[in-house]
């Protein structure tokens, strides 16, 4: 039996939860000594427990509710829907009016040469199709040797078979049996704990991109299919790039002919200051993955956009392969269409973006003042995505032990504060949604400056 299956009232949430459920990206075996938290209800940028306590959500739920939390217009139009229709698929050339509208929404929407939308439920299985498609488009050109796509570590693209083979964190490979083959690593971008001493930051994108010069020559360029990677990396730490570091990364893609596949999950619709992170670092897509703000998930719905040249070949080979043979029951489901359509008119209207954009001023100079606290070494971010790093030694940049944990003791301590954080190990990310008031952003970044001092207590009782 779980500990706490004697403590709690059995009829309670917590005990139902801890005999029924098995728990996404969770400790196990913490979570049957302390029980889950119980969120009963959300408003704006506030979560509230079942106790009625109210919490900041400084982490936009998982990077997703961009415009926050109880909006009825959402739920008004997911009731319509279902009372007009209630479930369709796409499957056989069957098709309905919301995924339409918002296929035509999301063409006109994204900074790229874009001739269709592929409709999933997460960025896991966007991030699988978009393997899939790089395998099929390479076989029916008479390119089947390419076949390779280069993620990078500390990216993050998704927890399923493929798609966290992508994922370049090791806890998402060990004991699974991932990579599967033909997935690649190269270099994080993180300057501040990977650049080599006296390395200045141009220095640093020049040996990342030759290291990637490297990779794909010793690996054969004819055998690699596409390059992937998050504008911002997202649970990989918010390892913003150097200035010019995507430039110099797409200049080596161009003169092998090797795809750029853009996962705007976290940062699409708005979080980086712009409408989409391709923007704001001057990236050439190929193909880009879109989920989370997509409908600030209120439900699930992802997509994969690709352009015209992808599209003649699939269609060009139907006389010979017959079906495209790829789909889910629930691509393109219409009620899921249709929240996230009225989602993206919604931030049109309430001009969302520009007060994203606004909002990224405080919120990113409050960040950078954390750097000045003794336990921050470092903070980096753009737009309304930020994170600060927690050193033993600012000046070393030394880590504190495994054994101190003092990113976990932070997160909890800015909880009981009544704020979200995430603890991506010693870096503490933040996201909060991107209808945040300046109000609330000092609001945030007052709880974190509490955290922090119950932090540094706790490391110097640890040590």
């Amino acid at each position: 039996m779980d500990p706490l299956h004697n403590e709690l009232d059995p009829n309670s949430l917590g005990a139902r939860d801890l005999k029924s459920l098995l728990h996404p990206s969770t400790n196990l075996g913490q979570i049957a000594a302390e029980g889950p938290v119980v969120q009963a209800r959300a408003e704006g940028v506030y979560v509230y427990d079942e106790d009625g306590r109210q919490v900041l959500e400084g982490m936009a739920g998982l990077w997703c509710t961009a415009i926050g939390f109880g909006e009825d217009e959402l739920a008004d139009v997911a009731r319509e829907q279902m009372k007009k229709l209630s479930y369709a698929h796409l499957f056989g050339g069957k098709t309905n009016e919301a995924s339409i509208a918002l296929a035509e929404k999301i063409l006109e929407m994204v900074p790229m040469p874009a001739s269709r939308v592929f409709f999933g439920l997460s960025g896991s299985d966007a991030n699988d199709t978009q393997i899939k498609l790089m395998w099929y488009y390479h076989n029916l050109i008479g390119k089947p040797e390419r076949k390779k796509i280069i993620s990078r570590i500390q990216g993050y693209h998704g927890t399923t078979v493929a798609a966290g083979s992508l994922t370049g964190l090791a806890p998402f490979h060990a004991h699974f049996d991932l990579p599967i083959p033909n997935i690649l690593h190269t270099d994080s971008p993180h300057y501040y704990r990977l650049a080599e001493d006296g390395e200045t930051e141009d220095q640093f994108t020049d040996r990342l991109a030759a290291n990637l010069d490297a990779m794909i020559q010793a690996e054969g360029p004819d055998t690699v299919a596409a390059f992937i990677a998050e504008p911002v990396m997202g649970a990989g730490g918010v390892v913003v790039p150097p200035d010019g570091y995507y430039e110099k990364m797409q200049a080596v893609l161009d003169r092998y002919g090797i795809f750029f596949i853009d996962d705007e999950v976290i940062t699409g619709f708005g979080r980086t200051g712009q409408p989409f992170g391709a923007q704001t670092f001057d990236i050439r897509p190929t193909t880009m993955s879109i989920a989370k703000a997509l409908s600030s998930a209120y439900l699930p719905i992802s997509g994969v956009i690709v352009p015209e040249f992808m599209v003649d070949a699939f269609r060009a080979a139907s006389p010979e392969v017959g079906n495209f043979a790829h789909g889910f029951t629930y691509s393109g489901h219409p009620v899921c269409s249709a929240v996230a359509l009225r989602n993206l008119e919604l931030i049109e209207e309430r001009g969302v973006f520009d007060h994203a954009a606004r909002m990224s001023v405080p919120f990113q100079e409050r960040l950078r003042r954390l750097g000045d606290h003794p336990l921050v070494g470092n903070t980096r971010g753009v737009g309304l995505i930020g994170a600060f790093e927690l050193v033993a030694d600012k000046q070393t940049k030394k880590p504190f032990d495994k054994a101190v944990a003092a990113g976990a003791h932070l997160m909890q301590r800015a909880f009981e504060a009544g704020l979200v954080v995430r603890a991506l190990g010693d870096s503490i990310a933040i996201c909060p949604p991107l209808v945040i008031s300046e109000t609330q952003i000092d609001e945030l970044f007052s709880k974190i400056d509490i955290a922090l001092a119950q932090t540094a207590e706790h490391v110097v009782r640890a040590a």
